[in-house]
């Protein structure tokens, strides 16, 4: 259970949040390089409920191919995708009991660059541009379950060697990435290359209808379950001592932060600091209950990836900036701020 201010405190952040989430995702339907007047937004939607969409789509089209077809997609693919980074993120943070770690200890994104890199060099995104997230997906949940499997048997050590096994298999997968690219054509170079800067442009409702229910599906098995990240918060003896299989448990999770990961990246792409950040920043905000911080890390992950998406396709319009490179450019900034804080603090992270 939550305590009484602290429920206080995250039923505040839950409604601020949500109201921001419904401004943001109007913003997204509404801005871009054709803009929607909010009138003309309200009496399509209107016309959508009490007549239904042939109606709608034939009175107004070209706000239909717009919103129904082009930013809506978008929208829920940015929703979907900074969620589950966000709760992937607070769920590794609270199993390695480090505010400062990540789903990429565990080789997820060198994964999925690798099986990127081989759908685009086969040749396999040329016959079906779903190829390469899907292969890309697939990369990140083998890397993942062979980390686990190499330090499945190193007993109170285990999560020393899951940095260590990850950290190699992302070194050994990095080699392997750079040595197909160096048998790439140039233009197979340049497909992987945009597709590592991470980004929603051009994101259809076939693209994100697979990976949607899964990434749906995990976040409720593991908000079900947080009370196992509170108990394993407090060290493996004591979870054992309150009866808990860590082992079993740790596994669990940690697949189901991986396969997260994993669909957001069949989504977007390699989007970095989302996983990071948002959950750092909430912990901050609400405390480490796992109860409060994983429905809020995945509320303002949604939030932030649908804003910085925005931008990137608003301020330049028609041109964009992947939404990928605006999330790394406040990332940095906001780690660089965390940084000169602590120092003038003298403490640590």
């Amino acid at each position: 259970m939550i305590a009484d201010s602290s429920y206080v405190k995250f039923r505040w952040y839950a409604l601020v949040g949500s109201i921001a989430l419904v401004i943001s995702m109007w913003a997204a339907l509404a801005l871009g390089a054709v803009n929607l007047s909010v009138m003309d937004m309200f009496s399509y939607l209107k016309l959508l409920v009490t007549q239904g969409s042939q109606s709608a789509a034939s009175e107004y089209p070209l706000i239909s191919a717009i919103v129904v077809h082009i930013r809506l997609p978008r929208v829920i693919a940015a929703i979907a995708a900074g969620s589950a980074l966000a709760i992937a993120g607070a769920c590794t943070q609270g199993l390695f009991r480090n505010p400062l770690a990540s789903p990429d200890v565990l080789g997820v994104s060198a994964g999925s660059s690798f099986g990127a890199v081989i759908a685009i060099s086969s040749g396999l995104s040329l016959v079906h541009p779903l190829w390469t997230p899907i292969i890309a997906c697939v990369g990140a949940l083998i890397c993942a379950m062979f980390v686990f499997i190499l330090a499945r048997n190193s007993g109170s050590g285990q999560t020393l060697y899951l940095i260590l096994a990850g950290l190699a298999l992302s070194s050994l997968l990095g080699g392997a990435t750079l040595g197909v690219l160096l048998f790439a054509r140039q233009y197979e170079v340049s497909q992987f290359v945009f597709w590592t800067m991470g980004g929603l442009d051009g994101r259809i409702w076939e693209q994100i209808i697979w990976p949607l229910p899964v990434i749906v599906l995990a976040s409720l098995w593991l908000l079900r379950r947080v009370h196992w990240l509170n108990i394993l918060s407090i060290g493996d003896e004591a979870a054992h001592g309150l009866g808990m299989n860590v082992g079993r448990c740790r596994f669990s999770l940690l697949l189901c932060a991986s396969l997260l990961t994993a669909m957001s990246i069949a989504i977007a792409g390699p989007i970095g600091f989302i996983g990071l950040m948002v959950p750092h920043l909430v912990r901050m905000l609400t405390g480490a209950n796992h109860i409060s911080l994983l429905p809020l890390s995945a509320l303002f992950g949604a939030i932030f990836l649908l804003i910085c998406d925005l931008i990137g396709r608003y301020i330049i319009a028609p041109y964009e900036i992947k939404a990928g490179i605006i999330t790394a450019i406040v990332g940095g900034v906001y780690f660089l701020w965390l940084v000169v804080r602590v120092q003038k603090q003298g403490r640590l992270l």
